[in-house]
């Protein structure tokens, strides 16, 4: 079982995937080469660099394998990933000020998940954190944080259903999304004016809220039918969108009000202190 995540080092976010069969986590190269060098080309830069180890016969490079991973433009795409003792070994050819202060974070990283696995409540006060210092309001938070509780689950039951990460998540996701809003993930990111800000974090507390129902629904409709595979655990995504459908038109019918806003984390902080 993996987990891909986002990490925050300095100004740069890094693609990271955490491997629980290998207790490890694994880093995009690409990004870390971006965070080091404020290269106008990371890509391009780790192309030479990697050509040079080679040449040069660094079993680093030979031994870092690739991942799919969510490109910028929002597909999986190839990466060339690297474990903590590789990047420590591949920081020595990248010449850095930041070299010294990234090893830090790598080793915070580590202690992170490590004190998270051994207790869960950690992760929890980090994520409350997180958004209290991005200025969101309590009411969201509470609501932001049960959804990433109902979001685990769901994918707890997809893991069980014999879904595979990465894209399998990401059809499975859209077809909750758009049963339940009328928009698949990419249509509603367009429609509140995002590229690669993520979309719960830019919704309102309605939206939070039937968001949450239609995973919710979808999670007890798996437990109580057992789906296996993509085909049937699409049916069932596709059903617990729709609860929440019923749910987001009877809303706007009582209110003459749309749920699915425009609006972003920019709009709503800024109406929240208002």
């Amino acid at each position: 079982m993996t987990d891909t995540t986002l990490k925050l080092f300095q100004d740069t976010n890094i693609r990271t995937q955490w491997d629980a069969d290998a207790e490890k986590w694994y880093f995009s190269i690409v990004d870390v080469i971006a965070a080091l060098t404020e290269s106008a080309d990371p890509s391009a830069y780790w192309r030479k660099l990697k050509q040079r180890l080679k040449e040069e016969g660094n079993e680093t490079v030979t031994n870092c394998h690739g991942l799919k991973l969510v490109a910028p433009d929002g597909k999986l795409r190839m990466t060339d990933v690297a474990d903590t003792e590789q990047l420590l070994r591949l920081i020595q050819s990248v010449p850095s000020k930041k070299a010294e202060p990234f090893k830090l974070w790598l080793a915070s990283v580590g202690s992170e998940r490590i004190d998270e696995i051994s207790d869960p409540e950690i992760a929890i006060q980090r994520a409350l954190n997180y958004y209290q210092r991005l200025g969101y309001s309590d009411e969201w938070i509470a609501q932001r944080l049960r959804s990433i509780e109902i979001r685990k689950d769901l994918t707890n039951q997809w893991d069980r259903g014999g879904i595979k990460q990465g894209l399998e998540y990401a059809l499975l996701t859209d077809e909750i999304t758009r049963s339940w809003s009328g928009m698949k993930t990419k249509e509603y990111k367009q429609h509140k004016g995002l590229k690669k800000e993520s979309l719960r974090d830019n919704m309102t507390n309605a939206e939070l809220v039937l968001n949450m129902l239609a995973e919710l629904s979808a999670t007890e409709i798996a437990k109580n039918e057992n789906p296996m595979g993509l085909d049937e655990n699409m049916a069932v995504a596709k059903r617990g969108g729709n609860v929440a459908r019923q749910a987001r038109l009877q809303l706007e019918q009582e209110t003459g009000k749309k749920v699915v806003s425009g609006a972003n984390s920019k709009l709503l902080k800024r109406v929240d202190k208002e």
